[in-house]
Parts: C-alpha cells; sequence; structure tokens
C-alpha cells in the first residue's frame, strides 16, 4: 500500500501523464443500464444538470452533483445514467435545455468562454462550457461530466431512426436508441481522429486553420476514414494538410474529446521531408518550429504564435516533446 507522501507523488505524476478526460476512472456499471426507472427514484442518486451541453460548477470549482432527495427532475426531462461512485450511488444527469424558464433566461456562450452562465430559472446553477474548466475539474469528475455532455449530445442529434426514418426512444438508461418501427438499435457513435506530434529534428510541425483565433496554431490532426488505420490516417492527414511525408508512427495517448462526439488519438511522427506545400481548403498556414521556439510560445513570450490550450491533447503532446518524456 502507498504510504500518504508515496501516494500523493503517484497522483501528480499520474496527472502530469494523462491527458485530460483520459483518466478511465469513471465506473460505467453497464449492468444497471437496463431499467432507469428504480435508479431515477433514488435518494442515494446523485444528480447533474447539463444545459445545451454545459455542466454546472459550485464556487468552489467542484462538480454540482445535487443528492438525489433534493431533485424533482421533471417527467419530461430527459436523464441519463452515467455511471456509478465508489459508494454505489448512481450518477445520474438530466438535460434542462428545454426547460421554459432556461430557454428564456439563458444563451449559449463560446467555446473555451472562462465565465459561467447563470439562470434565473436555476439561481444555484453556473453552468460552464467544459472546455473552460475541465483542467480545474478533478479526473474523475471531468470524466463524469464529459460522459453525460456526450450522451446528450448523441441524443438531441438522433432522433429518428438511421434505418427508417421514423422517431426512436431512448433506452439502456439514454445507451441506446430504439425505433418502435423496424426495431433497429442505435448506440451512442464516437468519431476517431488523429492528432499527430510531427518532428523533424528539432522543429515540430504547426499549422492553424483559418477559422481560428489570430495567432492560434496547434498540431495536425483529421479524422480516420472507414477502414483505415491509425497510422495510415496520420501519414495521409499530414501529406493532405502540409504536403510533407511520413516515415515512423507511434501511438502515445487517447483522449475522449465530446464537442461533440470524437475520440483523439494522439500519436508521434517522424518526418522525412521538410517542405511545405498546405492545401488552402485544408489549413491556412503550416511551419516548422523549433524546440527553443516552441519553450518561447509556452512561456507566451513568442510574436506571433499562442500555445495550445491547457487541456488539450495538444497541448500535452507538446509539453512531453518538450519535456522529453517519450519513451
Amino acid at each position: 500500500m502507498l504510504g500518504g507522501h508515496c501516494f500523493v507523488s503517484f497522483m501528480a505524476s499520474m496527472e502530469q501523464n494523462v491527458v485530460t478526460l483520459g483518466a478511465g476512472l469513471l465506473d460505467r456499471a453497464a449492468e444497471c443500464r437496463a431499467d432507469l426507472a428504480t435508479p431515477r427514484g433514488s435518494l442515494e442518486a446523485k444528480w447533474i444538470a447539463i444545459w445545451s451541453g454545459q455542466v454546472p460548477v459550485r464556487t468552489d470549482g467542484t462538480l454540482l452533483m445535487e443528492p438525489g432527495a433534493d431533485v424533482v427532475a421533471p417527467e419530461e426531462a430527459s436523464v441519463v445514467f452515467v455511471g456509478r461512485l465508489d459508494d454505489g450511488a448512481p450518477i445520474l444527469a438530466y438535460d434542462v435545455s428545454a426547460r421554459p424558464e432556461v430557454e428564456e433566461t439563458m444563451a449559449a456562450s463560446a467555446p473555451w468562454a472562462a465565465e459561467p452562465t447563470v439562470c434565473e430559472g436555476l439561481p444555484e446553477h453556473a453552468f460552464y462550457d467544459l472546455r473552460a474548466i475541465m483542467t480545474r475539474l478533478s479526473p474523475l469528475e471531468a470524466e463524469i461530466a464529459a460522459t453525460a455532455r456526450a450522451l446528450f449530445d448523441w441524443h438531441r442529434s438522433h432522433h429518428y431512426c438511421a434505418k427508417c426514418g421514423q422517431p426512436s426512444q431512448m433506452a439502456e438508461a439514454g445507451w441506446r436508441r430504439d425505433c418502435p418501427s423496424c426495431q433497429a438499435a442505435h448506440f451512442p457513435r464516437t468519431d476517431p481522429v488523429v492528432i499527430m506530434l510531427v518532428t523533424h529534428g528539432n522543429d515540430v510541425l504547426m499549422g492553424r486553420n483559418v477559422e481560428w483565433p489570430p495567432g492560434f496554431y496547434s498540431i495536425l490532426a483529421g479524422f480516420v476514414e472507414p477502414g483505415e488505420p491509425i497510422e495510415a490516417a496520420v501519414r495521409r492527414e499530414v501529406f493532405e494538410e502540409a504536403g510533407v511525408r511520413i516515415g515512423d508512427v507511434d501511438y502515445v495517448a487517447s483522449q475522449p474529446w465530446p464537442f461533440p462526439t470524437s475520440l483523439m488519438f494522439g500519436c508521434r511522427a517522424t518526418a522525412l521531408s521538410r517542405e511545405i506545400t498546405i492545401d488552402p481548403k485544408e489549413i491556412e498556414d503550416a511551419r516548422w518550429v523549433s524546440r527553443e521556439d516552441m519553450m518561447r510560445v509556452f512561456a507566451g513570450q513568442h510574436p506571433e504564435i499562442g500555445a495550445p490550450r491547457k487541456g488539450a491533447i495538444a497541448h500535452f503532446l507538446l509539453r512531453k516533446w518538450l519535456e522529453d518524456r517519450f519513451v
């Protein structure tokens, strides 16, 4: 058993080496999904209100999970079973987006917005964009919030059966939708995305999308196509976007990215060429950045490039490269 000091050191080391949202600590308790009726009425349950993908946070920076005795979720509200806490208490999330008093008093904040949105209809709740507060939450809280957000996003965009077009119904406590018309079953969607730290000698390849804020650069990324291995997707995406040929590809870490439905596969790759030929339909610019310049970027001292946002897997991969912590 780890002693107190060793446990603290272990947790600090884990936080440095685990991607935000990627700790995998949530007990998803799939065996409890068959019947939502019982946990919905459970006084032991912990409830999370979700509004338009935003999550509620207390003033002390922790995720607001309310005791079941204090929550009366409207019957018309969508409720999903997120998982189970260590003490066995079920975690339930309910969507308040459709409540009239909420719609009238709340407006969606921009992604990464640091300020909360407060509603007159729910005065005790301060809702944040998860991207803005995910590094402030504990690894377990962040995973709970990400899971609830992802499930509700999927339900909002999958009201109809993809097979016959008829309305479908929520089943398995929010982890499936069933079609009463053709009996098809539909499950939550996750889109695989590769994001790659491409290096050549002492330099790393950075690019920017035309829609990004001025000065914002990141490592390249793209969706995995049907029937395509991760390594092939890395090589294809880098060549399509920047015209750079790739040799070795190694997997590093993954990050669920529920904005709305991605799973990021973080990789490191070695470039075989340095000449850049961008596809203007894909990206606006790409450039090689030296390790020394990237240190200036992370220190906020580079005149043209800003550091990737904390919590994003791009920040995680670049930091590992700068600290020479790849093994």
